[in-house]
């Protein structure tokens, strides 16, 4: 799970929200990452995903929330979610959590060595770009040098801006 408290109320943020997997997306970090995509944007029973993992929405509430269940890669059970809640008039909390759970030996080994650190890094990112839209001091995280290796190592196509 990943948290992360932002001094602007929930209508702001919710604003942003809305912007997910479109081309203005505010939220997801395309220019580093693969673009998240859907076939008609975020609505439930559509199926999209970003890089190799695919998912279909399964349940969301504009400017609230968006979770996805995973049917790719194969052996990956469950879900990931993206939401917002207030915790005062100009504090809002953006929550990204997986439930989730391996049903091969590959998956789990995938997971473990590999994915689980690309994708804390990819909501480390995607949290910055969300911040980033209400400060002037732009945070951005440093990668662990093993996630630096992974990059290194799949920087391929899927790791461009699919915008550009």
């Amino acid at each position: 799970m990943h948290r992360r408290k932002i001094n602007q109320p929930k209508e702001d943020l919710g604003r942003l929200l809305k912007s997910l997997a479109t081309i203005d997306d505010k939220i997801w970090p395309y220019e580093k990452w693969p673009a998240i995509r859907f076939q008609d944007g975020l609505q439930i029973g559509l199926n999209g995903g970003h890089g190799r993992i695919r998912y279909t929405v399964v349940a969301f509430k504009e400017g609230e929330h968006a979770t996805f269940e995973f049917t790719k890669p194969d052996g990956f059970i469950g879900t990931h979610a993206f939401s917002i809640q207030g915790l005062s008039e100009n504090t809002t909390e953006i929550i990204h959590e997986i439930k989730m759970r391996t049903s091969t030996l590959k998956a789990t080994f995938f997971w473990l060595t590999t994915l689980k650190w690309l994708h804390d890094a990819l909501i480390e990112d995607a949290f910055d770009k969300l911040e980033n839209h209400f400060s002037p001091e732009k945070k951005e995280t440093k990668y662990s040098i093993w996630v630096t290796f992974l990059r290194h190592l799949y920087k391929r196509k899927s790791f461009k801006s699919q915008y550009a």
